[in-house]
Order: C-alpha cells, then structure tokens, then sequence
C-alpha cells in the first residue's frame, strides 16, 4: 500500500452559506424591532503565510444588548469569507454577560472558523477595545498580555469595529479549547 496525501473534508461552505443569515438585522428577520446598538463586524482571515483565507466560513454567537442569551434576541450568523478572505455582520452590540458570582463578562462575540486544512473548527471571541470590563474579563485575563491584541476589535469607522483573524504563524489569533 502507497501513502497519499491528507485530505480534510471540504471545504463544502456553500452547501451551508445562506448570505441572509451575515445579517442578524434584516427586514423580516428574528431581530426585526431589538432596539440597541447597530454595528457591523468586519476582519479579514488569512493563513499562516498571510495569504487570503477566500473559502473560509465565520459563524458568530452573542448575547443581546442587555448580556442575555434570550430567545427573544437571536444571536447566530454566518457569513462566507469573500476573494480577499473578508466577512461582514450586522448586528447590535453584545451588553455585559454575567458570570459566576456578581462577575461580568466584558461585551464579547464568540467566532468559528471553518476552513478548508481544518478537520475542526477554531473558536475565538471578539472583544471591544476601550471597553472597562475588558480588564476583569475572566477569558480574556486567562490570555498573556501580549497576545490579547488578537482578540480586540478595534473601531475603523462609526459603528464598525474590525478583528482580523491569523489562523496561524506570527500574530496567530488565539484560539480557545472548547
């Protein structure tokens, strides 16, 4: 018997990508009428030699504005990244998630990644830059300081925050076990 060589399953994005579902804020949508704060998230993914990621899938999970996971907030989206690896969401931004005791965790989006070399997805979060709670964030804390950087979003334009994702290699995004 000969070796051959390793294959991952997919990448089957398309089969999943429903382009509505990158807009948490569409007309007729679950979120019709939620007031809080729209945003959009925007990033890039890139591989480990910084090359465009142009197959990759990102879901996004979030609580409401008000730091719930409710049913009256849905908090799922998925968009396919475009030739250039981008992906963009509309949504309204996450509140303060309460954690154990009378903690909070700081404002946050929970990312997958889905690419093709992966035989299981990447799980990150998102986080705000200039947000307080980001300095007693229980997850973020857990991160060494000088990695931190990877999980902030940062503001590019009103109302639109940036996060690139580095799947690995200098400024590898940090991943979370799951």
């Amino acid at each position: 018997m000969s070796a051959t060589s390793s294959q991952t399953a997919g990448p089957y994005w398309h089969l999943i990508d429903f382009p509505a579902w990158a807009d948490l804020l569409r007309a007729g949508g679950p979120n019709a009428g939620i007031a809080g704060e729209r945003i959009t998230l925007v990033g890039r993914i890139t591989d480990g030699d910084g090359a465009p990621c142009p197959d990759a899938l990102v879901e996004i999970w979030q609580a409401d504005p008000e730091g719930r996971y409710d049913a009256a907030f849905h908090g799922f989206g998925r968009c396919a990244t475009d030739a250039a690896g981008g992906f963009r969401f509309t949504t309204l931004k996450p509140g303060p998630v309460r954690g154990q005791g009378n903690s909070f965790q700081a404002p946050h989006v929970a990312l997958s990644i889905f690419a093709r070399g992966l035989l299981q997805q990447l799980v990150t979060r998102l986080y705000f830059a200039e947000e307080p709670l980001n300095e007693q964030d229980p997850i973020l804390a857990s991160v060494p300081p000088a990695r931190r950087g990877t999980l902030i979003a940062r503001p590019e334009d009103a109302g639109t925050w940036r996060l690139d994702i580095r799947l690995q290699g200098d400024d590898e995004t940090v991943f979370l076990e799951v």
